[in-house]
């Protein structure tokens, strides 16, 4: 029951927003009473949280399994990092919405334990992209801090208009998503 309170909270939050939300909503939608919900969730926000850690749990722990491969070079890494943000919209669309629009609605004491989190995924890209650079597959000038923040804007506002189903797969966007950081940044 859980999962389904999750899962259909979700789906509301991302249609109507946390804020316009109620926990009667949620209940409403599933069939279930108040006593239901409070049962596994002290509050609506104590399910925001919930919500939030389990998107950048997963997304970290798919991101430091491509990173620890020993077999691929940093662009290739690089590359695997923006298909798995990709395909998390198809998977995890509705996660990935409230990820982003959501997180205002948290207290600092939710944001002290999503932040750090959200903060080593974008860490994770400088250290392949700083690897990489050192190696010599990036430019020797290349600006870490900045082309970081960069490619997380262009791939995670992606959510907001790619549509899995559509004319173009993940992988053809991930592909024109590399060759244009990589046409930016390849070593001269």
């Amino acid at each position: 029951m859980k999962n389904k309170i999750t899962e259909q909270s979700i789906l509301l939050f991302q249609k109507k927003g946390f804020s316009e939300t109620s926990i009667q909503d949620i209940v409403d939608a599933l069939g279930v009473t108040k006593g239901t919900f409070y049962y596994y969730f002290s509050s609506k926000e104590e399910l925001l949280k919930d919500i939030q850690l389990g998107y950048i749990n997963e997304l970290l722990e798919e991101q430091e399994e491509i990173i620890a491969k020993k077999d691929i070079n940093c662009k290739t890494k690089l590359f695997e990092i923006l298909y798995l943000l990709l395909r998390n919209i198809d998977k995890n669309g509705a996660s990935a919405k409230v990820f982003f629009r959501e997180m205002i609605n948290l207290s600092d004491q939710y944001l002290a334990q999503i932040i750090p989190k959200r903060d080593q995924f974008r860490i994770n890209i400088q250290e392949v992209l700083q690897e990489g650079k050192n190696r010599g597959e990036f430019r020797s000038d290349l600006s870490i801090d900045i082309t970081t923040f960069g490619i997380l804007g262009m791939v995670n506002w992606s959510y907001q208009w790619f549509n899995p189903t559509g004319t173009l797969s993940e992988q053809e966007v991930a592909n024109i998503y590399i060759d244009m950081i990589l046409n930016g940044i390849n070593s001269k």
